[in-house]
């Protein structure tokens, strides 16, 4: 019975999930004119619902099978899925039989330790623990757990997720329960689809899922780092991303629901050997008791899922879907109650759990919510959003409000790691919404939270940390950022992102001596848009790397005709931080285009900031020595800016510093300013490094650099950024400026 009823929670859960979803999202497929490529699929066939061969017509079925079908049609190819006869998927990796593997969690060597890539994510699948009745689970990572062998690679995304786990892994189910029963493991891991039609097995009602044990891992399909593989992936993940989430959870729910289990001779004999002893005297009696029973557990397990889909399972609070209905509950029976609803995240939430472990980044948020929950209301509510994000109905008070969350909350929770022996402040950021009247009359709780993170975003892209209310001048520039962010593939192809360029003169003998490269946006639409506006938008939406491989590839193309009409030009482009992360072999890339283009490395000039080294040292370190051995002549650019670099010039070796002018340009005393940067001028010729003045406006700026010998400067007082054929024109009769 207990098999059943882990059964029927987790499909109702589904059912809640795709109802409510339903109301709000439509699929969308793409089409295609061209004929499909299709691409064969190795998949394991023992892990129904996922995967499984369909004894009606042999064929290889499954929620697995349903999604990459959905995801093939949406990508315009076509799929063939074939059962692995490899013992893991490891191993099925190296064979060329298959032009896809899955399932993975995470990117995995292969058996013959090449390297392998993944898709996007097409579910997450929730995976869960399951012991005996006699068994419990105080900490996942010191425990046993017996797992498919087919499963290696979950494994090993599992160990690095806990490092203390011990697995085992056997040949089939059977196994694995015999081994969980003989008290070799002291659980098993699968997926909850599988635990689904697994604990329906009758002799298998001894064991339990264990709730608090949850957790949710990818569901991805993989193959060797090649080429040909990093071209099946890229047109894969095309097909996933177009997949609508009502979708993928209406196909979960299609499998979770379907009577997949089919009950041996063995199962009937174990499931109602009591009914065959009684016999049909007490037949009558039974099937009352069973309708009557089977009602009570259905009540039961209906509140067991709510329960489920309402509570997040680590803190205890509110999940989002259970924030919602609680908001909607109190907001109708409290009319007259003003309230504010506030989205909080903290900042560098990754840096906390790389540092200090993921069990600390989940006992600093259970923190959170046992304080939170310390000073909140009935009439008050919070929920974990997702991640390190919480949602807060508040009833507005006044300072003693105030006053007593900044004493019980705030201030213990930025002081959680140092309060503990660790030098480390946790930074908060919330945007706050107040509720108006209208929100009482037509709720929306979605809309609602927008509004707040909106605020949210406003406070942490100030990189600062604290509050900030939402007004509706910053809704109208999220759906303007969200346009900018849809558009840029658009304005790429269409010739509406130009590269300018702005001239840098050698001040002494008044002649060009290079450019740089910057980017404008010329739009049909909007007109000129700034770069101050549409590179943070771009920044943010994880697309800077697409633009900046746009400009580099143009500026290789105009050094490529000039070097063809005999005129050799230098320009320097810009290196963010953001385009290492995305490509760590970004070096080589630039390697590609210097040969692809058949220029030399010193043409090419790579700009990295002055934040950058700071905030990511090791790797723009590693980046800027990989491009230095390449040939390529690498700037640290807005130095001075007033991040602490000074230690960088001692870790890497640079060829250029480009000089920023706020010492002389901003606020504060101008003669201490000019002190400054003539002893900064003085400390990079000491060591060895060029220089060069940017921001420069006035004469008097230029002329004093000049007496310090910075000959180099580029500004508005020589050239403002031009387009390419007023830069061609100037350079091709070059003049002293």
């Amino acid at each position: 019975m207990k098999s059943k009823r882990i059964h029927t929670t987790i499909s109702i859960a589904l059912l809640f999930l795709v109802i409510y979803l339903g109301v709000f999202l439509t699929p969308v497929y793409a089409s295609s004119d061209s004929p499909a490529t299709e691409f064969t699929v190795g998949v394991p066939v023992d892990r129904c619902p996922m995967f499984y061969i369909d004894k009606d017509n042999g064929k290889i079925a499954g929620i697995g099978v349903d999604l990459m079908e959905s995801a093939a049609k949406e990508a315009g190819f076509n799929v063939a899925f074939k059962a692995i006869s490899e013992s893991n998927l490891k191993e099925a990796l190296d064979s060329t039989e298959y032009d896809l593997v899955m399932p993975f969690g995470s990117a995995v060597s292969s058996a013959s330790g090449q390297a392998t890539i993944v898709s996007d994510n097409l579910i997450q699948t929730p995976f869960t623990l399951v012991t005996t009745d006699k068994h419990s689970i105080s900490d996942i990572n010191t425990i046993r757990v017996g797992m498919l062998k087919s499963q290696g690679g979950v494994a090993e995304t599992v160990k690095q997720l806990y490092p203390g786990i011990t697995i085992n892994l056997y040949n089939s189910m059977a196994d694995c329960i015999k081994a969980l029963r003989n008290e070799e493991v002291d659980a098993l891991l699968h997926n909850s689809y599988a635990w689904s039609y697994v604990l329906q097995k009758p002799s298998y009602n001894d064991l339990k899922v264990q709730p608090s044990a949850m957790f949710s891992m990818d569901f991805r399909a993989g193959t060797l780092e090649t080429p040909e593989g990093k071209k099946r992936i890229e047109l894969l993940n095309e097909g996933i991303a177009a997949i609508p989430e009502t979708k993928k959870q209406a196909i979960a729910l299609d499998y979770t629901t379907r009577d997949l289990y089919v009950y041996t001779f063995e199962d009937y004999l174990y499931q109602y050997k009591y009914f065959l002893i009684i016999g049909t005297i007490l037949f009558a009696a039974l099937v009352i008791m069973l309708v009557l029973r089977q009602k009570a557990y259905f009540e039961e397990q209906k509140e067991k899922m709510r329960i489920m889909e309402d509570i997040d399972p680590l803190t205890g609070v509110l999940s989002h879907n259970g924030f919602r209905k609680k908001v909607e509950e109190l907001l109708t029976n409290n009319p007259d109650t003003p309230y504010t609803i506030s989205y909080n995240n903290i900042k560098d939430f990754k840096f906390i759990n790389d540092s200090f472990g993921w069990k600390a980044g989940d006992e600093l948020l259970k923190f959170w919510t046992e304080r939170s929950l310390e000073v909140l209301t009935d009439k008050e509510a919070i929920g974990r959003y997702d991640g390190d994000h919480f949602v807060i109905l508040r009833c507005i008070g006044g300072n003693e409000q105030i006053l007593q969350d900044e004493k019980y909350i705030l201030t213990p929770v930025r002081n959680y790691f140092s309060d503990r022996g660790k030098d480390f402040v946790v930074r908060l950021c919330s945007g706050i919404y107040v509720l108006m009247p209208d929100d009482y009359k037509d709720i929306n709780v979605d809309k609602m939270l927008d509004y707040a993170r909106i605020a949210e975003r406003k406070v942490r892209e100030s990189k600062k940390e604290g509050f900030e209310f939402y007004n509706p001048k910053q809704w109208d520039m999220g759906r303007k950022s969200a346009g900018i962010a849809s558009r840029l593939p658009a304005a790429i192809e269409s010739g509406e992102i130009q590269v300018w360029y702005q001239p840098q003169v050698n001040y002494k003998t008044g002649m060009i001596t290079g450019a740089e490269a910057l980017c404008r946006w010329k739009s049909k639409k909007d007109g000129n848009i700034s770069p101050g506006e549409f590179i943070p938008v771009l920044e943010d939406a994880g697309l800077i790397y697409d633009l900046d491989c746009h400009v580099w590839d143009t500026v290789c193309k105009d050094l490529k005709r000039w070097n063809d009409q005999g005129r050799q030009l230098c320009v320097s482009v810009n290196l963010s931080r953001l385009d290492i992360v995305k490509n760590p072999d970004v070096a080589d890339h630039f390697n590609t285009l210097k040969e692809f283009y058949n220029l030399l490395p010193g043409q090419l000039r790579i700009e990295i900031t002055e934040s950058a080294y700071v905030e990511n040292s090791d790797t723009i370190i590693k980046t800027t020595t990989k491009l230095r051995e390449a040939g390529f002549e690498v700037e640290m650019d807005d130095f001075g800016s007033g991040y602490s670099s000074l230690n960088m010039l001692k870790e890497v070796i640079l060829d250029r510093i480009k000089l920023d002018l706020r010492f002389i340009t901003g606020s504060g005393d101008q003669k201490m300013g000019r002190t400054i940067l003539s002893y900064m001028v003085q400390m990079i010729h000491a060591i060895g490094t060029s220089i060069i003045a940017e921001g420069v406006e006035t004469l008097e700026q230029a002329d004093f650099l000049g007496s310090l010998g910075c000959e180099e400067m580029q500004g508005y007082y020589f050239y403002k950024p031009m387009p390419v054929d007023e830069f061609e024109e100037l350079t091709a009769y070059p003049t002293k400026k």
